[in-house]
């Protein structure tokens, strides 16, 4: 005969009566100091000598402190104690229920949830995906417990209550979606404070501060929000990364590298996914900071581009027998010129906000340089230039340095790592590192190449491509500077025409002075063809 022995015969204790006896239990008696009847069989300190009799027991008292001690009890003493949960509950397989715990009528357990020993949740009461209450707890009558809220061993949920979150503060998180993110990677429990970190124009990053085995603090993550108006599948941007920086890493543990400091390590969040989505549908990444590196915004001097030219260059010498056909488009035609074209006449033929009048000869610049800019897809359309894995935007900043040696450590910044040309890489990094002012100086009129920075930045790059490069690709370098300074201005300009909502800018002429440095690099590049050319000839010869 399938038995419970109950510890405490109130209102309670009669409830999870009747609870058993619709789960099949056939005998329900009771233990009790107070209540006297037939079904009392003893009082409570009798639990030890009503063993062998009845060997499944349950303590229900509505009182925490009660519950959770006779529960612990009768643990002790070598008791079946099972959880209990009412016919009418529903509670999801994922649930964990732990021992002497009770989901009363009509309750709620969902995914991911666990349910401490001695718990009550009681009629009507909801427990939300991926909560935690806690030993001896007591979620009242039709109170709700959103998701990922941890109820403190003992605490009462009152009656109707709702419990919208149970997370600590943490400082510089100043909205819920960061906050979700920052527990969804497990960090919210050790978490000192989050700040904002770098100076990309897409995505928004902040670096994770946890404390260090020396007391300080010490940034050991960065966190960022994916921009889904850029990116518009973030499962295909986090396909690409995972499989190109594991496999970097695989070759650099095969060279005897430094793994924590030569590549980028992306870690996954608790529930094993590659990136976090929020409530607003905003996807999430994290990846580890990597220590004792710097960024820099500007080339300061040759050698500092020299060392950048080393590190993209090794990275496209790494990732050379890496299929590019099996990496996703991720910005779907983002270095073609082409189509760039093509976007830009829209945003011109459309001018939403009257702004075509104040830039014409920016506008006819672009307009007359279609044709040359578009050589380089021509060619790979034609089979003469070969499509390679390429980072797609190499400026400096996406370049982390030892901050002590100035050596280039490991390239960032990778979510447009897709099949490209090695001229985009190649151009994209002179036309803003070689340039003599920055690409938002609003000095453009100073913009220009500087052939000693180009010179540094050829000679690194070609020491680590030459034997990978194609006679076509090299004889291409020159050109493709030109363009893809072209390329950037119109860009800047459709942004601009459009009312900035592409790049993120200060001010309302943000992208146009962009556009112009970006034009003025371009007319410079025209004068300085030849040397260019005589430059690269000279470091492909060694």
């Amino acid at each position: 005969m399938k038995s419970l022995l109950i510890l405490g015969a109130g209102g309670f204790g009669r409830m999870v009566a009747e609870t058993a006896q619709a789960l099949g239990y056939e005998k329900v008696v009771f233990l009790d100091d107070a209540v006297k009847d037939e079904a009392v069989i003893g009082m409570c300190c009798d639990y030890e000598i009503r063993h062998k009799e009845y060997p499944v027991a349950v303590a229900a008292f509505g009182n925490n402190k009660m519950r959770l001690y006779w529960t612990d009890k009768l643990l002790e003493e070598g008791y079946e104690v099972p959880a209990i949960v009412h016919p009418s509950a529903v509670v999801s397989p994922s649930a964990v229920l732990e021992p002497g715990c009770f989901v009363m009528q009509r309750a709620v357990v969902n995914t991911n949830t666990r349910i401490g020993r001695a718990v009550l949740v009681n009629s009507g009461a909801i427990v939300d995906h991926n909560s935690v209450v806690c030993a001896g707890a007591h979620v009242g009558l039709g109170s709700v417990v959103k998701s990922d809220c941890t109820i403190e061993s003992g605490r009462k949920v009152e009656a109707g209550e709702v419990i919208f979150s149970t997370r600590r503060k943490i400082e510089g998180v100043d909205s819920r979606s960061l906050e979700d993110a920052v527990y969804a990677f497990g960090f919210g429990q050790q978490c000192s404070y989050v700040k904002p970190f770098g100076e990309g124009h897409i995505n928004e990053t902040y670096a994770v501060y946890m404390p260090g085995a020396d007391g300080k603090d010490t940034p050991l993550y960065v966190l960022q929000r994916i921009n889904i108006n850029v990116f518009k599948n973030p499962d295909q941007v986090m396909a690409n990364i995972f499989g190109v920086t594991e496999y970097l890493r695989s070759m650099i543990r095969e060279e005897g590298g430094d793994l924590d400091r030569e590549a980028l390590s992306y870690i996954k969040t608790k529930s094993g996914e590659s990136y976090f989505e929020d409530a607003d549908g905003q996807p999430w990444r994290c990846l580890h900071y990597v220590p004792d590196s710097v960024c820099y915004q500007m080339v300061e001097r040759p050698e500092q581009f020299y060392q950048s030219a080393l590190s993209f260059g090794h990275f496209l010498k790494q990732l050379g027998d890496y299929p590019a056909e099996s990496l996703y488009e991720t910005i779907p035609k983002f270095h073609d010129t082409v189509k760039r074209f093509h976007d830009f006449k829209d945003a011109l033929r459309k001018d939403v906000k009257n702004r075509a009048r104040l830039c014409r000869e920016e506008i006819e610049f672009v307009l007359a340089r279609e044709d040359d800019c578009g050589v380089l897809m021509k060619q790979l359309e034609e089979g003469i230039l070969p499509l390679r894995v390429t980072h797609n935007d190499t400026k400096l900043n996406n370049i982390l340095f030892d901050k002590n040696t100035g050596e280039g450590l490991c390239i960032i910044d990778l979510d447009t790592v897709m099949p490209g040309l090695v001229g985009h890489d190649f151009g994209d990094a002179i036309r803003f590192g070689a340039n003599y002012v920055a690409e938002d100086s609003r000095e453009y009129e100073k913009a220009g190449c500087s052939m000693e920075l180009f010179s540094a930045f050829t000679r690194g790059f070609l020491s680590q491509t030459r034997d990978t490069l194609t006679t076509d690709e090299i004889r291409t370098l020159p050109l493709s500077v030109f363009t893809l300074a072209v390329e950037l201005a119109s860009r800047f300009l459709d942004d601009y025409l459009l009312g900035n909502v592409y790049f993120r800018t200060e001010y309302p002429e943000h992208n146009l002075v962009r556009t112009r440095c970006q034009l003025n690099m371009a007319r410079d590049v025209m004068k300085k063809m030849g040397e260019m050319e005589r430059i690269i000839k000279k470091c492909v010869q060694g």
